[in-house]
């Protein structure tokens, strides 16, 4: 390789890594303010998804949400939702990257949740009542979601209306989850169904007798105590 290639290419990464920092969507930024709340400390890095219906959008304290991730409230920009917020994210979470959060009710994700990337997290469900209507032409329903604080969503996961999960909770990789579920569930498969549980008396256990195929992530630190660089990946 020339001298001249490899200093193109430390120029390149350097401009990169400035625009990344310099593009990046943080409470200071001019981005941040269209936000209903941005966090002390949040960041939407760069290169952003498509982000619209900010004024009903709440991302709190110290929460990183990763490249490519797509957070909308509502059917389009410039639609008034009417008073109250639709997508709340709390405080110290990181959203991995490609993932996408669409609402149009209520999304309530709770403190330090963290997502593998391409998680897909929605309120609405297209409806096929009229078999002599196309599909997407009937009107969608809405059911809220609320994801508990301190869980795990593995990469791939989608959650559907309805789905509420409680505090402490795993969703495993490529699980696809709709209805409610228990404080310290672990939750996999298609359709998703509790697979171990945790109790005072008996401690993690499973609840059915069925076999995990696989080891489960392990959870991630706090977000504070992590680097940019070790949040999205």
């Amino acid at each position: 390789m020339s001298i001249v290639k490899r200093a193109v290419g430390r120029l390149v990464h350097r401009g990169w890594a400035y625009m990344r920092e310099a593009a990046a969507i943080s409470p200071g930024s001019t981005g941040g303010y269209r936000f209903r709340s941005l966090g002390e400390g949040a960041c939407i890095a760069f290169p952003v998804g498509a982000i619209f219906g900010e004024a009903w959008i709440e991302i709190g304290a110290h929460t990183l949400v990763g490249e490519r991730v797509s957070i909308s409230a509502g059917m389009g920009p410039g639609v008034d939702l009417g008073p109250a917020s639709i997508v709340r994210i709390g405080r110290g979470c990181s959203i991995g990257r490609g993932s996408h959060i669409v609402g149009h009710q209520s999304i309530d994700i709770g403190d330090d949740v963290f997502t593998g990337p391409y998680v897909y997290i929605t309120d609405q469900n297209h409806v096929y009542d009229d078999p002599d209507t196309p599909i997407g032409r009937q009107w969608p329903r809405n059911k809220p979601v609320v994801i508990g604080s301190g869980s795990w969503l593995g990469t791939g996961a989608i959650i559907l209306p309805g789905t509420r999960i409680g505090r402490q909770s795993v969703v495993a990789g490529g699980a696809v989850v709709r209805g409610e579920f228990p404080d310290h569930s672990v939750i996999a498969g298609v359709p998703a169904k509790v697979v171990r549980t945790h109790s005072p008396e008996l401690g993690w256990h499973n609840p059915s007798g069925l076999r995990l195929s696989g080891p489960l992530t392990a959870p991630r630190p706090p977000a504070e105590s992590l680097t940019w660089t070790d949040r999205l990946s």
